[in-house]
């Protein structure tokens, strides 16, 4: 771990920011330096008082603060820090965030920063679940804000559900992993995940079974192992990952164009279950039935071969690798796919549905690579992402 860093840590105004205090003692347990801010909102719930002393230093609260602005302090503070962490994180500290707002000291220096930024969620379950929130929380994810939490339980409005800030004990071992020099960090990933959907028309598309689970997996265990992840996802069903930038996309045709758009990167995982085909016919209302029983007639065109494409074209990362998900002689097929789409490994697995592979939580693969076929036991989707992490950190390092 970096020994010495110092924590530029926000306060927000709930009844969480009593947690704040006791994240304060662990981090200055670890031997890192705290620059604490309080919200005016947060004043309500802690003092500059406990706070100061528990830190041992100065607690920043006013924008226009004359000494510190004689010298761009905001500036400073925003940037001196290795890590900023914002606890609690409430709703409208994430609108802010999300939509640029910098008409307080703490949006401000979050605004202002090119330090990486942790937060920990804390509000009430139904704020939380608020449709604006989870948007602006998407758009955080996106901006490669890493999130901690929300935990489910009792929270002080009576109410049970999601929205209690993490304990500090966890975000503490998150403060930690992010400060690790990891063996993949300042390496850039690239990780696509989930299904693809080619319209047929505004109601209905082809798509593959896939919730995106294993991507997510993959993501958060590459960002565990300090890589910088770009996640291009289509429209899957799992959680988003933690830390890693994310790009959304619907059909195979988008997600190759922002695969290309991400490159250059030190290796490219392709996990998403794209569609082979997609319709060049499709309708621009919805295709209703005739009364004839006549069927519509639908035509398909070949969808490019993200894999293949990335894998033979000039901005090759110097490790590719492919996912066969197949459903008969699945060794074969696996071998055979890596040399035509000329990628290095391909992680190949058996979806037939008695299997439970396909949207379940766990996981039975098989990794090829030019020295033939590796069997892995059944694991958890988390695990075989921690396993195949690992593999891709010994590869490039």
């Amino acid at each position: 771990m970096l020994t010495g860093s110092r924590i530029l840590l926000i306060i927000g105004g709930g009844i969480a920011a009593y947690k704040s205090l006791e994240l304060i003692r662990l981090l200055k347990g670890a031997g890192h330096a705290v620059s604490p801010v309080l919200t005016r909102a947060a004043e309500e719930f802690v003092t500059p008082l406990s706070v100061s002393a528990l830190a041992g230093e100065k607690v920043y609260r006013d924008l226009f603060d004359l000494t510190d602005e004689a010298e761009m302090g905001h500036i400073q503070l925003s940037r001196a820090a290795d890590l900023v962490v914002v606890a609690p994180a409430t709703a409208d500290m994430m609108a802010k965030m999300a939509h640029g707002h910098a008409n307080d000291l703490a949006s401000t220096l979050l605004m202002a920063t090119d330090t990486p930024v942790l937060i920990a969620p804390a509000m009430n379950v139904r704020m939380w679940e608020h449709a604006a929130t989870q948007r602006n929380l998407a758009t955080l994810h996106g901006d490669g804000i890493a999130v901690i939490g929300p935990d489910v339980g009792d929270m002080a409005c009576g109410e049970h559900g999601p929205g209690r800030m993490s304990e500090p004990a966890a975000i503490m071992a998150e403060i930690t992993r992010r400060l690790s020099d990891g063996p993949l960090k300042g390496k850039h990933i690239l990780v696509t995940s989930g299904p693809t959907h080619e319209p047929i028309d505004p109601v209905r598309y082809i798509a593959n079974r896939s919730s995106g689970a294993q991507g997510t997996a993959i993501a958060e265990a590459l960002t565990a192992l300090g890589a910088e992840v770009t996640f291009v996802t289509g429209p899957a069903t799992a959680p988003r990952p933690r830390g890693a930038r994310l790009i959304e996309v619907e059909t195979a045709r988008q997600m190759l164009d922002a695969v290309q758009a991400a490159l250059p990167a030190a290796a490219a995982v392709f996990c998403a279950a794209v569609a082979d085909w997609h319709v060049t016919n499709a309708g621009s209302s919805k295709i209703k039935k005739d009364a004839t029983g006549t069927l519509p007639t639908l035509d398909f065109a070949e969808n490019p071969d993200i894999l293949a494409t990335i894998s033979k074209g000039a901005d090759r990362p110097p490790l590719v690798i492919g996912f066969a998900a197949e459903t008969d002689d699945v060794i074969a097929h696996a071998t055979a796919k890596r040399a035509r789409k000329g990628c290095d490994w391909i992680v190949a697995n058996d979806v037939r549905p008695e299997t439970g592979i396909m949207g379940g939580t766990s996981n039975q693969v098989t990794l090829i690579t030019a020295d033939g076929a590796e069997p892995w036991p059944l694991l958890s989707k988390s695990d075989t992402a921690a396993r195949l992490a690992a593999r891709i950190a010994e590869h490039l390092t």
